[in-house]
């Protein structure tokens, strides 16, 4: 399995892409912490893994919160080796001027601000065991946007290349740290993506992507796999895009 003996945190992990990468990382060998905002989701998500999982509720844009997962962690299993930030939201897509300004902070607070508490509060761990992983959703919508999510795309940008950042400043800690940059997935923030969850809008949607299809919680979960795996070992500051093409 390969990620046998390891430890990992996955934010987000109640339900969508976090949901596969926990389950992911269960079945290749890991111990998982679930963590999430919604307590009742990341249980069941727990409990169909098994004694390998436990869940934690945190909401990621508060440094109490982010803190006490990394301790909860740590205090559960004993080490703590694989962070996967993936908790994210997004406002509704419309036109930029109408997007208020408690939307703006909300996207940022949870798509950017909790890779700084998460970092605050996990990287001394990682730097004292002599290393780790670091895996920060992004998007698409960082490198090639969408209309009518231009604050999204913003955050999301932010991701991408904040990762980039914390690569080179925590290699000589042997920290890797890389982002997975997906296309639009089968997932519950996709109606909110497309403004109106339709036939026409999906297919609208597809059509932007030359493979042919929406993204799925395991393709992301399978990216997150190697990236966060001994294989990846000289992989870090990568944006690797997730996307059937989108992008090109």
């Amino acid at each position: 399995m390969r990620l046998e003996g390891k430890v990992a945190l996955v934010t987000g992990a109640g339900q969508g892409f976090g949901q596969g990468i926990a389950e992911t990382f269960a079945r290749e060998g890991a111990r998982v912490a679930v963590v999430d905002l919604d307590l009742d989701k990341a249980r069941a998500v727990a409990k169909g893994i098994g004694r390998r999982a436990f869940a934690i509720r945190a909401d990621v844009s508060k440094a109490r919160d982010v803190t006490r997962a990394v301790q909860a962690t740590l205090k559960r299993f004993g080490d703590l080796e694989l962070i996967v930030n993936n908790a994210g939201v997004t406002h509704r897509n419309k036109p930029m001027l109408d997007v208020t300004e408690a939307e703006f902070d909300r996207v940022f607070a949870v798509n950017v601000k909790s890779i700084f508490l998460m970092a605050q509060a996990a990287v001394p761990h990682l730097r004292q065991r002599g290393g780790g992983v670091i895996c920060n959703i992004g998007s698409t919508a960082g490198i090639r946007p969408r209309p009518g999510l231009t604050w999204y795309n913003a955050s999301k940008g932010a991701v991408n290349l904040v990762s980039k950042s914390m690569a080179v400043e925590l290699a000589p800690d042997r920290i890797r740290v890389v982002a997975i940059a997906p296309v639009a997935g089968e997932t519950p923030l996709l109606a909110t993506f497309m403004g109106e969850d339709t036939p026409e809008k999906r297919a609208a949607f597809r059509a932007s992507i030359p493979i042919g299809r929406l993204s799925t919680p395991q393709d992301i979960a399978n990216a997150c796999l190697f990236v966060c795996s001994d294989e990846a070992g000289m992989v870090t500051g990568a944006v690797l895009e997730v996307d059937g093409g989108r992008c090109i």
